[in-house]
């Protein structure tokens, strides 16, 4: 599993249009047959402020390969670009150390 953070801070657009983007890029996920089971998506925002934190796992390489070829995945991507703060949107690759069962 391939896991990433993606942070932002929300300045251009309202909540509630970065919340329809999202809403509509999370149904395209489970939409595409392709990607169906190999990529989990959350968003998370900070109750008081303007912090987005999406959470997204990947199965393998050839599941971010596939999603990084769809249309809806470079729409979403220009959307989140727009929405951030000077255009600045953080990926961290991360590492998982353990979990829960």
């Amino acid at each position: 599993m391939k896991h990433f953070l993606i942070t932002y801070r929300l300045t251009n657009g309202s909540e509630q249009q970065r919340r329809q983007e999202i809403v509509a890029f999370i149904a395209a996920l489970e939409n595409d047959a392709a990607l169906r089971g190999k990529i989990s998506y959350r968003c998370l925002k900070a109750r008081e402020g303007p912090d987005y934190y999406h959470l997204a796992s990947a199965a393998d390489d050839e599941a971010v390969a596939t999603l990084q070829s769809r249309d809806f995945f470079t729409r979403y991507t220009e959307q989140t670009e727009h929405s951030a703060a000077d255009g600045k949107v953080d990926v961290t690759p991360l590492e998982l150390i353990t979990e829960t069962s």
